[in-house]
């Protein structure tokens, strides 16, 4: 997914409009949250000895409500980072009027941290603080360590929903379609969903693809067997 082409204006495009950082975390936190929670809930119902229509109320329940509040809490969270972003922007710019010496010793400091000595970091600590929004941005990655591309709370909670939505109606397959042996292909759906969920992510990492699905397989299976041997303890 990081393979891409070395000619200038490939480099040129690439650098003048970064990406980001994407969906995939809200896409997987969604997912997997989604597929957990449903579950634990099925599991909890199935358990206790409750009917299937009680899974299909409290699992659909489930999936609309705690989907929309975790991407609500996400865009909260999202749009308290962009804000604070912005806050500090202003806080430099605020600085380099009124104290344009000492940001450019910051400005010096930061670059000399990357390597640069003597003449060529002295010309380039004047290129950078010539133009204020290179400055800005200079602060805020070497001094706050802030991506230079603002977060967007709308995309992310619209992904985190969806991811939620998707991965939260699977374990109630089973019961909305009658059938006889709902929970354990509930269970098992979920654990293959699980498992899907962590091979895909790993395609975004280095760790081998069945590392990184059997770690996403265990964390769902711990979740679904509390929630399980909890309903238990209220069987009738």
């Amino acid at each position: 997914m990081s393979e891409h082409g070395h000619t200038p204006q490939e480099i040129a495009a690439r650098i003048g409009a970064p990406p980001g950082r994407g969906v995939l975390r809200d896409a997987v936190y969604g997912a997997i949250d989604g597929a957990v929670t449903t579950f634990a809930i099925v599991a909890g119902v199935a358990g206790a000895g409750l009917s299937p229509f009680v899974v299909i109320a409290l699992g659909a329940a489930n999936v609309l409500a705690d989907g929309f509040s975790m991407a609500a809490a996400n865009y909260s969270g999202t749009k308290a980072e962009l804000e604070n972003m912005r806050r500090i922007r202003e806080v430099e710019q605020r600085h380099i009027r009124d104290y344009p010496e000492g940001e450019k010793l910051e400005v010096r400091e930061i670059l000399s941290s990357k390597g640069l000595s003597g003449e060529v970091l002295s010309q380039a600590t004047e290129a950078i603080t010539l133009n204020q929004e290179n400055w800005i941005a200079m602060m805020m990655d070497g001094e706050y360590g802030l991506s230079g591309v603002d977060p967007h709370p709308v995309k992310s909670a619209v992904t985190t929903f969806l991811a939620f939505l998707v991965a939260g109606i699977i374990p109630l397959l089973p019961f909305v379609l009658g059938s006889k042996n709902a929970f354990p292909f509930s269970a098992g759906m979920t654990m293959a969903t699980f498992f899907a969920i962590g091979a895909l992510k790993s395609h975004w990492s280095l760790s081998p693809w069945w590392r990184s699905a059997f770690e996403t397989f265990l964390i769902g299976g711990c979740a679904a067997a509390i929630a399980f041997f909890v309903g238990t303890l209220f069987h009738a």
